[in-house]
């Protein structure tokens, strides 16, 4: 074991691991095993990203979609993936459980195409979403393609290895360090 894998604590399944079927545990660490998102040149999608941020503090909502959507699919392009239909929508659903940031349906659930979407405004204020949390949300629903279009698992769970996941994109997006060891290995499907 190299150094730097010694220094990364094991996985924590989160509490409803339990309560799963063993195929679905099979796949949970299969997920918790994938740290990170290799995309090829991902430097060239940081004005991709940073495109957006002007636009949504416009609150600019099809312009913010059709930026949204040209990031989705640069990132796809690079990984080798298939489309994804993108929608951005102003207020964000909300219940007595909570608000609804995004959402994303594969396309078992659409009937055709794959579909992300996203909300630019909370649901109580109908403040515009600050920058980095609705890029943080529109990466976590990428990440759920990704989790069955690139690694080809049967279900999409949010593991440590999904968030880590995540978080290692929204810092390639945005052009910052990555932080710690980003131990990965080969789950390609």
């Amino acid at each position: 074991m190299s150094q730097d894998a010694s220094l990364r604590r094991p996985p924590m399944p989160f509490a409803y691991y339990d309560r799963l079927p063993a195929d679905s545990k099979r796949t949970y660490r299969r997920s918790d095993g994938i740290r990170r998102v290799e995309i090829a040149d991902a430097a060239a999608l940081l004005p991709l990203a940073r495109a957006i941020e002007p636009l949504l503090e416009r609150g600019d909502r099809q312009a913010v979609e059709s930026a949204c959507r040209v990031l989705v699919d640069a990132i796809n392009a690079r990984l080798g993936t298939p489309p994804v239909r993108m929608r951005v929508f102003e207020r964000r659903p909300a219940d007595a459980g909570g608000e609804l940031q995004g959402l994303y349906e594969p396309d078992e659930v659409t009937g055709g195409t794959a579909r992300i979407t996203v909300w630019m405004r909370t649901a109580q204020r109908v403040q515009v979403v600050k920058f980095r949390t609705f890029l943080r949300t529109l990466v976590h629903e990428v990440c759920h393609h990704l989790d069955y279009e690139l690694y080809k698992l049967e279900e999409t769970f949010h593991t440590e290895g999904f968030y880590a996941r995540e978080s290692a994109m929204m810092r390639e997006l945005l052009g910052e360090p990555q932080k710690g060891p980003q131990i990965n290995a080969d789950q390609r499907g």
